[in-house]
């Protein structure tokens, strides 16, 4: 007869922290040209609704409220949607206040 102990294996993702639901207009660029939405949040990266296409290894900035511009890389892009990574990972006062305004509360209980 045969027997083994089983344990599952952890689920692993690409991501390197949890990332959390928002609703956020802010801009892209030096000069706050080019407005997006930012969807979902992390204290390393961002992913965004955007009005024009931005392309898989571009450099951006990304303008947020309290912290201003933060330098990202977009890791991957689908038409108007795309995932950035921060150059150096939102601290973690910053990512409190942005993922607990009532603004966002409201806006992703839609």
């Amino acid at each position: 007869m045969f027997a083994a102990d089983f344990e599952p294996a952890e689920r692993s993702t690409r991501r390197g922290s949890p990332r959390a639901p928002i609703a956020l207009d802010v801009s892209i660029g030096k000069t706050h040209r080019t407005l997006c939405k930012v969807v979902d949040i992390s204290i390393n990266g961002a992913r965004l609704q955007t009005y024009s296409a931005l392309k898989r290894g571009s450099n951006i900035w990304l303008n947020l409220p309290h912290i201003g511009q933060v330098a990202a890389t977009v890791m991957w892009a689908d038409d108007f949607t795309a995932g950035c990574q921060f150059r150096k990972p939102l601290p973690l006062a910053v990512f409190a206040t942005l993922t607990s305004t009532d603004e966002n509360a409201d806006a992703t209980a839609r």
